[in-house]
């Protein structure tokens, strides 16, 4: 009997050893992510200017299908998501072959230029890709040196060429983001396997969707649903180079979240009900991605 007291005593002290490591940090994620989390949704059933809320039940999220503010974010949002993200991944996967290439000289000066992006301040760069693509901007200027066009193109001020310029701004800094992950994999992946290939004759296509493309599906699936919940989140390029213009034709669901608290009547509980609405996206498209990927824990 001795004996098993002893043993419950141990466990018991082992646990409570371990809950003192992790308590203060379980209070403070809780405090600071699922309460706010928590008072949002109760607060996306509410609806009033500032502080003067009402509970109005569902109506805040009916009202999304009939606003057409939010329809146009939402469209805005899932265009760059359908071409920003594929191109970007694409060109990561790419980059990371490359830069994975023994026989490639400076390789750390090619990683760390194409890296650099990522740490550049959010707004800064969004203000230097704002003057770049201005009507009498650097990139317009080089366009027309070399004749490619007859007039300088509106990245800004025209509804096309200004999400294109989205595009290319959340392209240049996110690319090195997802390269470094998939570099990572392939220097993991044993050259053996490649060898071997080479042996039986299989060209270098065919080593990269039959050995490299497989071997990096977890990584592919992860920086896809990181990057579509990045995007989905898009706000600092948006509200820095066309503030959402023209009109609403490069705002996104995040920038419109911003409009309704603190640029329009500070209508928070409808504000919610848009945020808890992007949740909604992320987790249905993250489903659709485990499930498209084949991912048996998706």
């Amino acid at each position: 009997m001795k004996k098993t007291n002893s043993s419950v005593s141990i466990r018991t002290k082992s646990v409570l050893t371990g809950w003192s490591f992790v308590l203060l940090a379980v209070i403070l994620i809780f405090v600071f992510y699922f309460y706010p989390m928590l008072q949002a949704l109760i607060l996306s059933f509410q609806t009033g200017t500032g502080s003067n809320l009402t509970f109005t039940g569902f109506d805040n999220y009916t009202r999304l299908l009939s606003d057409k503010t939010f329809l146009t974010s939402v469209k805005n949002t899932f265009i760059y998501l359908l071409v920003q993200v594929p191109l970007m991944i694409v060109l990561a996967l790419f980059i990371s072959v490359l830069l994975n290439d023994s026989k490639l000289k400076f390789k750390g000066f090619f990683r760390t230029a194409i890296f650099l992006p990522c740490v550049t301040s959010l707004v800064a760069y969004s203000v230097v890709f704002k003057y770049l693509f201005a009507g009498n901007g650097l990139v317009n200027t080089m366009l027309l040196k070399l004749q490619l066009v007859s007039a300088p193109i509106e990245w800004i001020t025209d509804p096309f060429w200004a999400k294109i310029t989205i595009i290319i701004a959340i392209t240049w800094r996110w690319t090195g983001y997802n390269m470094i992950f998939y570099l990572s994999a392939l220097q993991n992946i044993d050259n053996s396997i490649y060898e071997a290939a080479r042996i039986d004759g299989a060209s270098a296509s065919r080593q990269f969707f039959g050995i490299t493309v497989p071997l990096l599906k977890p990584i592919i699936l992860f920086t896809s649903i990181t990057s579509t919940i990045g995007t989905l989140q898009l706000f600092d390029e948006v509200m820095n180079i066309t503030k959402g213009g023209p009109g609403n034709a490069t705002q996104t669901i995040s920038q419109y979240i911003y409009n309704l608290s603190f640029k329009y009547s500070a209508d928070f509980g409808y504000a919610a009900t848009v945020s808890y609405s992007i949740v909604i996206m992320i987790a249905l498209l993250s489903v659709i991605q485990f499930k498209v990927a084949g991912d048996k824990n998706g």
